[in-house]
């Protein structure tokens, strides 16, 4: 009875895997194949079909290999800063544990996360602009304003202020999970700082860094809103622009569709080469003892730390501060009695919570599948196909723009009546789509470090179903699935791709509503609703790292 029952659950579970990848592909698919029907001439616009016929040996010219090196360029450098500036700050966050107010600095780091790119490009203008404070500091000391923000050094800089902050969450919940007998251990044996980096830290830090780079570079490749507020011109167009403007000015679904592709294959050869330089995951045993850290108690670790930790809370918080400035200058009772913000609010916040929802079920349903398909001592060739099906679509779904996802359903739906009507649904599915690639980097690893640890003994004990999520599944990742439940929040709220397509006066969100009055001059309330919408994510990140606290106190 008790193999029957194992089997049973296993085959539920591979099912619900299989069945979430295949409706990936298929919402995907879908949306492409309309986009490439509507290049026949079936309402297409009068000379579509001739520009159609040019697009692939338009694909080639000067313009295309323009954008696409400085896409890879600027995705690049945006990526080794992000990750460079990382790596330290989340070294110095995991060494020292229970300094005062370091849960706020890991909820700041999320904050940037959710929010929309033209509110966090507004904040940082404020900041490294003209006008902004650093130049303005730069003045008091007689200095002719050097700081240039807009062109590759802007998109630089925005890249980094919203992906270093994430790169810290992935590789603190790493070096977190590092068992508390290694310290002990190398306390014992009288390991020097480089010693415990080269033989603990380090082991970690490479296992993890190849996912979280190419997660970065994914995000800097497919940067849109960014790239047109800070690029300063022309010169600064990326593949996702391009496709933009294929679709919006154009309408050339195959041009669109060749660039998407392009995109997709030259990311795709970049992450391949990054899983290449992934180690193999090993994952230690632990008796779960609470994790003492013996190291960095000189007083010259402790200053390099805190000035570390302090410089990247800095940075991160001094755009935020700017748009809390501008918020607060806002008319905020006015706000609060409007209706159409009361709206736009339960709009956002039921779309999150459904889209966040879907993504964390989805990612643990497919990862599952894939543990349990490649447990066997010799996995079968299907095993194979699902992990790397899984690998993929939980990455290369980052580089298929929203709009483009978006463009396909819109024609899709558009012969079943008004389109508005199911642009909750889709909305929610594209956000959830979208969010996978960060709950997925969120959950693999600690599934993993989880499944090694616990697997033989619930297995040995027959602990099964409810049970063993109540008491071993439930406890064991509670905090990787509440980040990853904040993350996919946070990232839906923000999202303006999808809403823009199918928003009207019955479907606002919040970050609709909020490019709406900025659209119509009224940057007042627009800066009052970036309040709003960064406290929501401020209370997100709350509920993500709920119970940290308590547990450093443990």
């Amino acid at each position: 009875m008790g193999a029957d029952r194992i089997g049973r659950e296993r085959r539920l579970t591979r099912g619900l895997g299989v069945a979430g990848l295949a409706g990936i592909a298929l919402f995907v698919g879908a949306a492409i194949l309309a986009l490439s029907l509507a290049a026949s001439g079936n309402g297409a616009p009068a000379g579509a079909g001739a520009t159609s016929g040019m697009a692939d040996a338009a694909l080639f010219d000067r313009y295309v290999w323009r954008v696409t090196r400085f896409t890879l360029v600027q995705a690049g450098l945006s990526t080794l800063l992000s990750v460079a500036f990382a790596v330290p700050v989340a070294l110095a966050l995991a060494r020292r544990r229970t300094f005062a107010g370091r849960i706020w600095i890991v909820r700041l780091m999320a904050l940037p996360l959710g929010l929309p790119a033209l509110v966090a490009a507004l904040g940082i203008v404020g900041i490294w602009g003209r006008q902004g404070v650093v130049n303005d500091l730069f003045a008091l000391a007689d200095l002719d304003r050097p700081v240039a923000i807009y062109g590759l050094a802007g998109i630089l800089v925005a890249h980094v202020f919203f992906n270093m902050p994430l790169a810290v969450r992935l590789l603190l919940s790493g070096l977190e999970r590092i068992p508390g007998e290694y310290w002990l251990v190398s306390a014992n044996l009288g390991m020097s700082r480089l010693q415990l980096f080269r033989f603990i830290e380090w082991p970690v830090i490479r296992g993890l860094l190849p996912g979280i780079a190419g997660l970065v570079f994914m995000l800097c490749a497919t940067s849109f809103t960014l790239v047109l507020t800070l690029g300063g011109g022309p010169a600064a167009s990326t593949l996702e622009v391009a496709i933009y403007q294929a679709l919006r000015f154009d309408f050339d679904p195959p041009r669109a569709i060749a660039l998407s592709a392009l995109q997709i294959a030259v990311t795709a050869l970049l992450l391949l080469v990054l899983r290449w330089l992934t180690p193999p995951v090993t994952e230690a045993l632990t008796t779960g003892r609470p994790v003492r850290r013996f190291d960095g108690g000189s007083p010259l670790s402790v200053l390099t730390d805190a000035v570390i930790v302090a410089l990247a809370a800095l940075f991160v918080a001094a755009p935020l501060a700017s748009v809390l400035v501008a918020g607060l200058a806002s008319d905020l009772p006015k706000l609060a009695a409007d209706p159409q913000v009361h709206r736009a609010v339960l709009t956002s916040l039921g779309i999150a919570a459904v889209s966040a929802g879907l993504a964390v079920t989805l990612a643990a349903a497919m990862l599952t599948t894939r543990q349990i398909l490649l447990s066997p001592r010799r996995p079968g060739r299907f095993a194979h196909v699902f992990s790397g099906g899984v690998a993929a679509g939980t990455s290369l779904i980052l580089l298929v723009p929203p709009v483009v996802i978006g463009a396909g359903w819109f024609l899709l739906l558009r012969p079943f009546g008004d389109v508005a009507h199911f642009a909750p649904a889709v909305i929610t599915l594209i956000n959830t789509l979208m969010a996978l690639p960060f709950v997925t980097r969120v959950l693999a690893p600690a599934m993993a470090t989880h499944a090694a640890r616990t697997e033989r003994l619930t297995t040995s004990l027959g602990i099964r179903g409810w049970a063993r999520i109540r008491r071993v599944d439930g406890p064991g990742l509670r905090r990787p699935l509440l980040m990853a439940l904040s993350f996919a929040a946070a990232l839906s709220l923000g999202d303006l791709g999808a809403v823009a397509l199918f928003g009207s006066q019955d479907m606002v969100t919040l970050p609709f509503l909020l490019y709406s009055r900025m659209g119509s001059y009224r940057t007042t309330d627009a800066a009052g609703l970036a309040l709003l919408l960064g406290l929501v994510c401020v209370v997100l990140t709350i509920l993500g790292t709920a119970g940290e606290s308590r547990e450093r106190a443990a």
